[in-house]
C-alpha cells in the first residue's frame, strides 16, 4: 500500500487539483478536539472501506509533528518526521482561529489546510487548483446540487421523490436546501440543452 505522498511531487508537471490530494484541515482537527497539547493521534484516509494512508500526528504547544513514510515511483521508502508550525489569530467577533504555518522552506504562509506531497505543504507550494477552477457552468451546478443533497442525506442523483425531509431537520432549511437543488438541475438541464443545439448546429455547418 502506497504512503502518502508517493508517486511524484505535486509541483512538477501538470497541476493537480486540490480535491485529488489527501490533506490536513486544521479546522477539522479544532472541531474533533485534538489540537490540545500533549494528544496524539493516527490520521486516516480510506477509499471503498479500506485505509489508503495514514501519518501519526503528536502536539505540543506550538506545533504539531507529522511522521509517516513516502515513497516515489521506484524509490525505497523514506520516514518522514517534521514540526509544522501552529498559530492562532483573534477573530472579530470573539474566539480564535487555528491555523497552520506551511512548513515548505521558503513559505511560512499561514493555511488551513496542508495537501500531502513529499511533504505536507500548502496548495501553492504543490500548484495545486481548486477544482472549481477547471469547471464549466453545467459542472459548477452539478456540484453545487450534490453539496445540497449531501445535506439533505440524500444519495448521488437521488431525484425528489416524496420530498423526504431529515429527521430533525427545520422545515424552512428543508426547503431552502430542495430549492437550492431544483435552480442547481435546471441550470444543468438549461446547460445541455444550449451545448447540444452549439453541437447541432456545429455539425450542421459541416454538412
Amino acid at each position: 500500500m502506497g504512503g502518502i505522498g508517493s508517486g511524484r511531487y505535486a509541483g512538477f508537471g501538470a497541476r493537480s487539483t486540490t480535491d485529488a490530494m489527501r490533506s490536513l484541515d486544521v479546522r477539522r482537527f479544532k472541531r474533533d478536539g485534538l489540537l490540545s497539547a500533549g494528544s496524539a493521534f493516527q490520521w486516516r484516509w480510506h477509499r471503498d472501506g479500506e485505509v489508503v494512508g495514514s501519518v501519526d500526528v503528536s502536539v505540543d504547544s506550538d506545533a504539531m509533528r507529522l511522521r509517516y513514510k513516502t515513497r516515489g515511483h521506484g524509490e525505497d521508502w523514506q520516514a518522514m518526521n517534521y514540526r509544522v508550525l501552529l498559530d492562532r489569530t483573534f477573530c472579530h467577533y470573539g474566539g480564535t482561529r487555528d491555523w497552520f504555518i506551511c512548513p515548505a522552506v521558503g513559505c511560512g504562509r499561514r493555511v488551513a489546510k496542508l495537501y500531502g506531497g513529499k511533504v505536507f505543504a500548502c496548495r501553492h507550494c504543490h500548484q495545486l487548483t481548486y477544482s472549481s477552477q477547471n469547471e464549466g457552468p453545467m459542472e459548477r451546478a452539478a456540484r453545487r446540487a450534490e453539496k445540497h443533497r449531501r445535506a439533505l442525506g440524500w444519495k448521488w442523483g437521488e431525484t425528489y421523490g416524496e420530498y423526504a425531509r431529515p429527521r430533525g431537520m427545520h422545515r424552512k432549511t428543508f426547503q431552502r436546501h430542495l430549492k437550492a437543488i431544483l435552480d442547481a438541475d435546471y441550470e444543468v438541464s438549461t446547460q445541455m440543452t444550449k451545448f447540444a443545439d452549439a453541437m447541432k448546429y456545429r455539425y450542421s455547418l459541416k454538412s
